[in-house]
């Protein structure tokens, strides 16, 4: 199982090319053309998923029932928004201009380690994000590790 821990600042190229960060390449596949899964993630992010994790998502998404209308559009909208990508010689994505533009992505990304999958961050709306939630790491500790 992968695990992408830490966080890291990468320039995007001006072919919307970004260098996936060493520490997450090493648990990515490179003799694929699907290396890794790239696709809409929440509150304005991408979500990086390495082969194995995908399967994980597909497994949960097709368990949902769909006859409930909130399931299908969350499955709709993970699922459109997926692409396969392979990484370059350099270890670089060709990211999607519909989903740079959707994380509002231009000039630097932020990755950030989720243990299971990754997030792509434009650095500002990760700042803004941390500040909206108004509290602190402690008091988020205390109502998730209860």
């Amino acid at each position: 199982m992968a695990k992408f821990l830490g966080s890291y600042f990468h320039a995007m190229d001006h072919k919307g090319r970004v260098s996936i960060p060493a520490r997450f390449r090493k648990h990515l596949r490179h003799d694929t053309e699907d290396a890794l899964i790239l696709t809409l993630g929440l509150d304005g992010c991408l979500y990086g998923f390495s082969d194995e994790g995908w399967q994980q998502v597909e497994e949960r998404l097709s368990a949902l029932s769909f006859t409930q209308q909130n399931n299908r559009l969350f499955v709709r909208q993970m699922a459109s928004h997926a692409v396969g990508l392979s990484l370059d010689a350099q270890g670089r994505i060709p990211v999607p201009k519909s989903l740079l533009e959707k994380a509002a992505i231009t000039t630097d990304a932020l990755f950030v380690g989720a243990i299971n999958h990754f997030e792509i961050w434009n650095p500002s709306t990760y700042k803004m994000y941390l500040e909206a939630s108004g509290k602190t790491f402690e008091e988020i500790a205390e109502t998730v590790l209860l």
